[in-house]
């Protein structure tokens, strides 16, 4: 190779390389200041993707982790409602035993039904104050939905049916005394249900109110009776005038609905629509608590154990929603953690791997600008030859 001085070649050589080491030294240390391998698109672009998707899906669970803890909260204050109303429904129960017997005259009957009066509007108290956030809880207030899982879809939501919590139902249901009358409609196929129905109440004074329910679905829409009472519950007209409550058999088996008119009024089906009283017509029945006689004791009797029934099975139905709340927080919390760690492997450096090349790059960078010094001096042996 001649000697030239306008072309350092050695020199070139060792700036590009020392350049390219410059720019590996300076990746590791933005890798080992920050502790993660992927700072920029440019370092790992589909690594960026994925992790970028895992991202989302630990931030959706953990946020979800606390939207089942809500859900277990909703739970607790509405069965918090429900366990004073079980309290009070006991006492009325043994009120009501105490009442079944005749040697309680005029005056102890009248205290009974003083105490358990104010025991009925505890009762209405407890239904329009329990609340979660502003929603109310225990008084008719349908379902709520709640967002367990990461991602969109009813799988990734869990509903609480609160409308066996219905309170207000319980108080209607108890309130009227021996002058409120219901009707009694047998239902003998609840497939036939379908369409409006219309109820008329006699407002005791001669005139008569009827009320029309808009559609409450087709033929084969109702699985049992108390799904149908429930629709009638849910529509706005008929709830406004009507309470309705499911009859049952010996095994618990709904055989037809009993609806009182929120005035006291007698109750008639004006128009049955397809299979509202598929079986026999309207039987008027005493409503209400009454203990002006060891009879109308007994009829309370039954009527509260009805209640603590309905109170039963809804406390029983939020305590498996409890337990589903509790299985949905650990399943989130064990998909988060194993989603965290892929995570981690994708885009956190291993910064014992990384320190190793960084002290190489490091050695290579002091190395590289000591050559450059070396060829740079290379061309001064030219001076020689002029002299």
């Amino acid at each position: 190779m001649g000697m030239s001085i306008n072309t350092n070649l050695s020199a070139l050589n060792t700036y590009r390389n020392l350049n390219s080491t410059q720019n590996d030294l300076s990746k590791s240390l933005e890798k080992l200041s920050t502790g993660l391998r992927i700072n920029r698109a440019a370092d790992d672009a589909s690594g960026l993707t994925i992790s970028e998707g895992l991202k989302s899906q630990v931030g959706g669970l953990t946020v979800a982790a606390r939207n089942a803890q809500d859900g277990i909260s909703v739970v607790q204050t509405a069965e918090g409602g429900l366990t004073e109303t079980h309290s009070i429904l006991q006492r009325m129960r043994d009120l009501a035993v105490q009442a079944g017997n005749d040697s309680n005259n005029e005056t102890s009957r009248k205290a009974i039904s003083t105490e358990v009066g104010q025991l009925q509007e505890e009762l209405g108290w407890i239904a329009k104050s329990t609340n979660f956030n502003g929603t109310s809880l225990l008084n008719n207030t349908g379902s709520l939905k709640f967002q367990v899982g990461a991602n969109a879809g009813e799988e990734n939501q869990i509903t609480v049916d609160l409308k066996g919590a219905n309170v207000q139902s319980i108080v209607d249901n108890l309130s009227g005394g021996s002058g409120s009358t219901g009707t009694s409609f047998a239902i003998a196929d609840v497939s036939k249900l379908a369409g409006a129905a219309s109820f008329s109440v006699d407002n005791g004074s001669g005139e008569t109110t009827s009320v029309t329910t808009g559609n409450l679905g087709a033929a084969d829409s109702f699985k049992s009776v108390q799904q149908y009472a429930d629709a009638l519950s849910a529509d706005a007209n008929f709830s406004k005038s009507f309470t309705v409550t499911v009859d049952k058999d010996a095994n618990g088996a709904g055989t037809g609905i009993t609806v009182t008119a929120r005035n006291g009024g007698t109750v008639a089906l004006t128009q049955p629509g397809t299979g509202v009283a598929a079986g026999q017509g309207g039987q008027p029945v005493t409503g209400g608590l009454a203990f002006d006689s060891a009879d109308k004791a007994q009829a309370s009797i039954a009527l509260i154990d009805k209640q603590i029934a309905t109170v039963s099975e809804a406390r029983s139905n939020l305590g498996a929603i409890q337990n589903r709340f509790d299985h949905a927080i650990n399943v989130t919390n064990v998909a988060k953690e194993n989603l965290t760690a892929a995570q981690s492997r994708i885009k956190d450096v291993d910064m014992a791997e990384e320190m190793v090349k960084y002290t190489r790059d490091n050695i290579l960078s002091q190395a590289g600008t000591s050559m450059l010094a070396q060829a740079n001096q290379s061309t001064q042996g030219v001076l020689s030859l002029l002299r």
